[in-house]
């Protein structure tokens, strides 16, 4: 079997050479995203792994069935970059990666840890040596109500490590976890809203979810209410979110995504003039804490996502199916 693999980082190098040596496979290793100009390269795979800025529109879908490739694995959690409906009208089979919930929930308790302690200016404080307390009165965790959107494997894990502080846990899910129940307390939407002083989100996009943190939604919590955002950027409408920190509706931001974050996280643009002025200005206010969509990255998710990936495509191939196939 061979496979092509784009979009490869140095950090998934030593995965892939193991992966080839143990199953036996041959995978070549593209550092640049898939695209029109270097798809030829999948010529004579049996398929293809991505990350998440390769574009796969209905452009790529095409010349990938022309060349006879009819499995596709991306080495993510989300599939938004990836036109699933139209690779399914093609008979090509899409299959996305698993890592375990730890690396974000974590990263989850850091960004409200970060954000109650006022840690982002402290820290910036102490780089000028200003040393002083004024303003960076924190609050303790065992005093607060947090609120958990999304009790899937990541919301539920949040849930577990937040229940050792002592924290009032409320959650929001469609689907109700009775592991969850043991720990936190099922509400609606707009009780966890009102009675939250930290809201974390952790629910896929759909259609229901897309900008679902707008002006309407703020009008029902608490005032200087802390959120957090370790899920998907297009979850929060970032104009409103400005004019909730402009006017103290919102105590603090923690974002590790943002809308339209593609062509600028996990890419080096010192020298660049970046025209996401959302972004820009948003960055600028001591309450938010941005970091560039890396909640999920540790060592043990890297090697889970291509591990997972390639054994997705080799199931595709011997077994005709992967348990991780997307199906909609």
């Amino acid at each position: 079997m061979k496979f092509i693999a784009y979009d490869t980082r140095d950090d998934e190098r030593n995965d892939f050479e193991e992966l080839s040596k143990k199953l036996n496979i041959e995978i070549i290793l593209v550092s640049e995203g898939l695209n029109i100009n270097n798809i030829d390269l999948a010529k004579g795979c049996d398929g293809v792994t991505i990350l998440g800025h390769s574009k796969v529109d209905s452009v790529i879908l095409d010349k990938l069935k022309q060349l006879n490739i009819n499995y596709l694995s991306t080495r993510t959690v989300g599939y938004n970059h990836i036109d699933i409906d139209y690779a399914k009208s093609l008979g090509i089979r899409v299959s996305n990666s698993y890592y375990a919930p730890n690396g974000v929930a974590d990263y989850t308790v850091m960004l409200i840890l970060m954000c109650i302690r006022h840690y982002k200016q402290a820290m910036f404080r102490g780089n000028v040596n200003d040393y002083s307390l004024k303003g960076l009165q924190g609050k303790e965790m065992k005093d607060l109500t947090i609120g958990v959107i999304g009790t899937g494997k990541i919301g539920a894990t949040v849930i577990d490590n937040l229940k050792g502080f002592g924290s009032r846990m409320l959650a929001y899910d469609k689907y109700q976890n009775e592991k969850v129940k043991e720990k936190a307390t099922y509400v609606d939407l707009d009780t966890l809203y009102k009675e939250s002083d930290v809201i974390t989100l952790h629910t896929p996009l759909v259609d229901s979810t897309y900008h679902m943190i707008d002006t309407e939604a703020l009008s029902k919590m608490k005032d200087n209410v802390v959120l957090i955002n370790c899920a998907r950027g297009e979850l929060m409408h970032i104009p409103d979110l400005i004019t909730g920190v402009e006017t103290r509706k919102i105590g603090a931001l923690g974002l590790d995504v943002f809308e339209n974050e593609e062509g600028i996280y996990h890419l080096d643009r010192r020298t660049d003039i970046i025209s996401n002025r959302d972004m820009a200005y948003l960055r600028q206010f001591p309450n938010v804490i941005m970091t560039q969509h890396m909640a999920f990255y540790t060592d043990a998710a890297v090697t889970s996502m291509v591990c997972s990936s390639v054994t997705s495509l080799v199931d595709f191939v011997e077994k005709g199916e992967s348990e991780n196939e997307i199906i909609i």
